[in-house]
């Protein structure tokens, strides 16, 4: 007997991968972008082209660092991965995709497990292929490597700058003084006047929430185009750099990974560069102000490494707002006259004004003969002309 197998005429068609491309850069001046825009140019048209592709979409992320996953279209990939929608993943290196190795190695262990494949093109690894892990563990771990590198050599370039009296000073979030061709700071005339203004008002005896409330009546503009708030007069005010001198490294950054950036409290030198550039604050009224923020901070038990301050007051964090929620905040009314007084009152009307919340406060004579130990919402209201108040547990 002979068999004869007749092929069909209608051949399977070949499914489609759903293909995706990520890309990104480091930072965000003009070569970096156009940089970018080829990379998402480049990955689009040969997706598109390709029939045996179906174009998902091209994931980018502009100046963020591959040191860490704080990167908004990098997770969006991730959910559409999660999600079935994407089949393989184009990227230009691993250093693109990220610099930690253990992060790298999590991620694609992770696609991998859902069938997804990752093309890096400038090593030629597809994570697919049996030897792609072994490859992707060696390579990405150089490329954590030439990160933790030029982490170190751009600290030693800042140091030397630091040493040599060269500043590295960022003017758009420093109100009063421009830059000029040198890099020298040179007084902004306009700006400079708002500054002035700010000492002025403070060695009056005016507060830095009163005068942020002041400038910010009069529509004054901050030099980021925000409100005026009290930790922005005070950062003002503690600023040497108004009576002409410089502290350089005022911050540092933690580690080559997480790039994050603390405060410099004695673990890297600091560069204290005298008479630097033209003072817009004579220095003895600048050492004034700083006498004037030091005698406040001690009226209210207000001093870093003091156990008050950790714990200034039994209420503080216990008391809430009825009409807003906001968590009521102690101050000092008519500090410097004979009808002082201490009250409790609604920090979110203290920061935003009236338009946030209505406004409440409680005499702190009144609070402190009530039992609170725990959080309360206290509530106001009129009897007869009369205020009276009611305790709620949070």
């Amino acid at each position: 007997m002979k068999v004869t197998i007749i092929e069909p005429d209608i051949k399977i068609k070949q499914k489609k991968k759903r293909a995706c491309a990520y890309a990104r850069v480091s930072t965000d001046n003009h070569k970096q972008g156009e940089s970018l825009e080829n990379q998402i140019e480049y990955y689009k048209t040969m997706i598109s082209t390709n029939p045996e592709y179906e174009f998902v979409d091209i994931f980018a992320d502009k100046g963020l660092t591959g040191t860490t996953e704080n990167r908004p279209e990098f997770q969006r990939m991730l959910d559409f991965c999660r999600n079935g929608e994407i089949d393989l993943i184009y990227t230009k290196s691993i250093s693109r995709f990220a610099r930690n190795t253990v992060i790298v190695i999590q991620i694609v262990r992770e696609l991998k497990a859902l069938g997804i494949e990752v093309i890096f093109e400038k090593e030629n690894i597809r994570t697919l292929k049996g030897d792609g892990e072994v490859m992707l563990t060696i390579l990405s771990s150089v490329a954590e490597e030439e990160s933790r590198s030029i982490s170190e050599n751009i600290k030693w370039r800042f140091k030397k700058k630091f040493e040599g009296g060269k500043l590295i000073i960022n003017t758009n979030r420093f109100l009063g003084y421009d830059k000029d061709e040198q890099g020298d700071l040179v007084i902004n005339l306009y700006e400079s006047m708002i500054v002035k203004r700010i000492f002025d008002e403070y060695l009056k005896g005016n507060g830095a929430f009163k005068i942020a409330k002041m400038l910010n009546s009069e529509n004054m503009p901050t030099v980021t185009g925000t409100k005026w708030c009290e930790s922005t007069i005070f950062t003002m005010l503690r600023n040497e750099k108004y009576k002409g001198d410089v502290i350089q490294q005022k911050t540092y950054t933690l580690d080559h990974l997480t790039k994050k950036k603390k405060i410099n409290n004695g673990k890297m030198d600091t560069y204290y560069i005298e008479g630097n550039h033209p003072p817009i604050i004579p220095k003895e009224v600048w050492e004034q102000a700083q006498i004037e923020i030091k005698r406040h901070s001690k009226e209210k038990c207000n001093i870093k490494g003091d156990d008050k301050y950790k714990n200034r007051y039994p209420l503080t964090g216990m008391l809430f707002c009825s009409k807003c929620g906001s968590v009521l905040k102690r101050r000092i009314w008519n500090s410097k006259l004979s009808c002082r007084k201490v009250v409790w009152q609604c920090s979110n009307y203290i920061k935003n004004g009236k338009d946030s919340c209505s406004g409440f406060s409680i005499e702190d004579s009144i609070i402190s003969n009530v039992e609170i130990n725990k959080p309360t919402i206290i509530e106001e209201e009129f009897i007869d002309g009369k205020k009276h108040y009611s305790y709620t547990s949070k």
